[in-house]
């Protein structure tokens, strides 16, 4: 049976977090993404800084700050993670992620395989004294890290799909299947990396994971002008994310990973530029994404023939 799927946005920057007047529609935790479908395990795009307010979702009191109660109040939480890289944006939340410091919770983390060793020992480096005071065994759950390479592979009714994208390091790309819906999760993906290839190349991998999604999350951090003496950072500009989501047919382009140098303002600009852009050249609708986005997603009605 297919159930809509729930995206929710909890972390939407790229680089670092950020805070300040500048920042509070579109927020400043960085990437984090997560998946929910009725009674299904949730399935979490990165552990960016944007992890830490998703568990007050999961918390023993079920209230935020705000004091706002959420549906997964003082459930034990079980989940897995897509990784897609051990950047700091994309990592720091793990440990002030709260559900993982109640025994009995569980988490599986699919991540790149590393040069340097097994995923959990390489992550361990970057979580251990003197830089923190914990290593991630020494969380109260139990936490499975899996070193992948490009596969397709399942986690629970889910297909998952991994595909190694043009990034600094090892990264790759993700695209999930499940409950009759599609989202493919590209936070960090730079063509300049790849200095041989044309700029409005579209590798094949990029297409197998984006191929006719419902959902395309899309690294768009720089700006044209930004782009060129920072083309070899791994990242690309909101253009090429329109041209990605036009080559592989997606139904909905989802800018992410904002530039910390980019304000509400200027992220507003940005999506209205994007969006004129999409119509131009007849791509699907695209929005900016923001703390607190969630899309609800259910299976397309076939079109008639």
């Amino acid at each position: 049976m297919s159930s809509p799927v729930r995206v929710l946005f909890n972390g939407v920057r790229g680089s670092t977090p950020c805070a300040g007047e500048a920042y509070t529609r579109y927020g400043g935790h960085s990437s984090c993404v997560a998946l929910e479908a009725n009674g299904s395990a949730p399935i979490l795009f990165d552990l960016g800084t944007g992890l830490r307010p998703y568990g007050t979702r999961w918390s023993a009191n079920g209230r935020d700050p705000e004091g706002n109660s959420h549906e997964h109040a003082g459930e034990e939480f079980h989940g897995s993670v897509l990784l897609t890289h051990l950047h700091w944006d994309h990592v720091q939340g793990l440990p002030f992620f709260t559900p993982l410091h109640r025994e009995g919770a569980s988490v599986d983390i699919y991540g790149p395989k590393q040069a340097d060793g097994p995923l959990d020992e390489v992550f361990a480096e970057m979580m251990r004294p003197p830089f923190f005071p914990i290593k991630p065994d020494q969380l109260a759950a139990d936490v499975r890290f899996h070193g992948i390479d490009e596969d397709d592979f399942p986690i629970g009714l889910a297909k998952v799909r991994a595909r190694w994208v043009r990034h600094v390091g090892p990264t790759l790309g993700f695209r999930v299947d499940w409950h009759g819906i599609s989202v493919a999760y590209i936070p960090d993906h730079g063509p300049g990396c790849s200095p041989d290839d044309p700029d409005d190349y579209v590798p094949h991998e990029m297409l197998e994971l984006c191929d006719g999604v419902d959902v395309l999350i899309h690294d768009a951090q720089f700006t044209t002008e930004e782009y060129g003496p920072k083309r070899h950072w791994g990242h690309c500009t909101i253009d090429y994310a329109v041209h990605v989501a036009r080559e592989a047919g997606a139904r909905k382009l989802v800018l992410f990973h904002h530039d910390p140098a980019h304000g509400d303002d200027e992220l507003d600009q940005l999506e209205r530029i994007a969006q004129d852009n999409a119509a131009h050249v007849n791509a699907p609708e695209v929005i900016a994404a923001h703390e607190g986005l969630e899309l609800v997603v259910a299976p397309a009605t076939p079109r008639a023939r």
